[in-house]
């Protein structure tokens, strides 16, 4: 069997640091993003060890400093899924003033998803559209949730600071970004069928750190 020599890191923080500074080095300058904009990218391979992100994540002109701004001013987050949520910390958050909430299990979303026989995640948006007017919209599981909010902004309900489009699956996860990026809308997305809720949980932990 091979030697295997394993790095003398105890400290999250440390982890964090030479994670962060393997990444800076697989990915050499010049880089296709940079800036702030790098700073995203690089937290969202971070998540994921997935260097393929570099070719598929797509910016608004806007996303970034709109997405800092409202979060700055204390931005109301709303989630597609309880996972998104819990990986947006509360230590990210309470320094800006912003708070996080996801309504897939709300009894509100329940009921209207029960009475017009659609899915939670899209009665989510419904009742986040009419009740809360969120500023950020961060997706990562559910197409249909990209697909209401998107009909919410054709509509004209709905003017979001930023909207995290990443829905991950084979179902409508590519059109529904595809959709997203059609329209002058604030967004940052991943291209094709990748996605998680991790990874859109990370593009908010990533502009956090630079609204702080």
């Amino acid at each position: 069997m091979a030697d295997v020599t394993l790095q003398n890191f105890t400290k999250p923080e440390e982890i964090e640091a030479e994670s962060l500074r393997i990444i800076d080095s697989e990915v050499p300058e010049p880089r296709l993003f940079d800036g702030k904009k790098w700073q995203v990218v690089r937290r969202m391979i971070h998540t994921t060890a997935d260097f393929e992100l570099l070719n598929l994540v797509r910016f608004h002109e806007k996303a970034v400093s709109s997405g800092i701004k409202a979060l700055k001013n204390g931005a109301t987050i709303v989630t597609d899924t309880e996972m998104a949520k819990r990986g947006i910390p509360i230590r990210r958050l309470e320094p800006l003033g912003c708070t996080v909430r996801c309504l897939i299990n709300d009894e509100r979303v329940v009921n209207r998803a029960k009475a017009e026989e659609i899915t939670r995640a899209k009665a989510a948006v419904d009742v986040a559209v009419s009740e809360i007017k969120p500023e950020i919209y961060v997706v990562g599981n559910a197409p249909t949730a990209l697909i209401r909010l998107v009909e919410h902004f054709d509509n004209g309900d709905v003017s979001p600071a930023l909207v995290v489009g990443m829905p991950v699956g084979f179902v409508n996860a590519a059109e529904s970004k595809a959709l997203l990026m059609s329209r002058d809308i604030p967004y940052i997305a991943i291209e094709g069928r990748k996605g998680g809720s991790a990874l859109a949980a990370s593009v908010v932990n990533a502009l956090a750190i630079l609204a702080v």
